[in-house]
């Protein structure tokens, strides 16, 4: 009913989900295994965004998630021969697998998303603003 509302809307939605892909991202900076057990390290996500042009319309779209992706990175390796998910046999014998997640850039990607949301925001308020006034003038 309100494009621009909608579009804003929309603009929160792409921000929370890259919001829980970065707290994720954070929340397993150390995670040397996966869901089975096994010595896997966990992979970064990341949030791809599209276009979603059923949200606006007059030459004005939204945005939705297109895709979560996993980052394939090289894991960082750590001389940890104690660790339970240390290699145990071959080149990297002795080596613990870690994520290769930068928290400066998780943490620079985090402030982006909430300046982007609170953007986002705002621009909700001044829409319903100026629907209240035009309502107050068609009175």
């Amino acid at each position: 009913m309100f494009p621009s509302l909608d579009i804003s809307a929309s603009g929160l939605a792409a921000q929370r989900m890259r919001m829980n892909a970065i707290s994720s991202n954070l929340a397993n900076i150390s995670t040397t295994h996966n869901e089975k057990g096994e010595p896997e390290p966990y992979q970064p996500r990341f949030v791809v965004f599209e276009t979603d042009d059923s949200v606006g319309g007059k030459g004005a779209a939204g945005v939705r998630v297109g895709q979560v992706e996993v980052d394939p990175v090289e894991p960082l390796w750590k001389y940890e021969p104690n660790h339970p998910d240390a290699v145990k046999e071959g080149p990297k014998a002795g080596y613990v697998a870690y994520p290769n997640v930068n928290m400066m850039t998780e943490f620079t990607d985090a402030l982006e998303a909430a300046r982007a949301y609170e953007a986002n925001l705002g621009a909700m308020d001044i829409s319903k603003d100026l629907l209240n006034q035009t309502l107050k003038i068609l009175a």
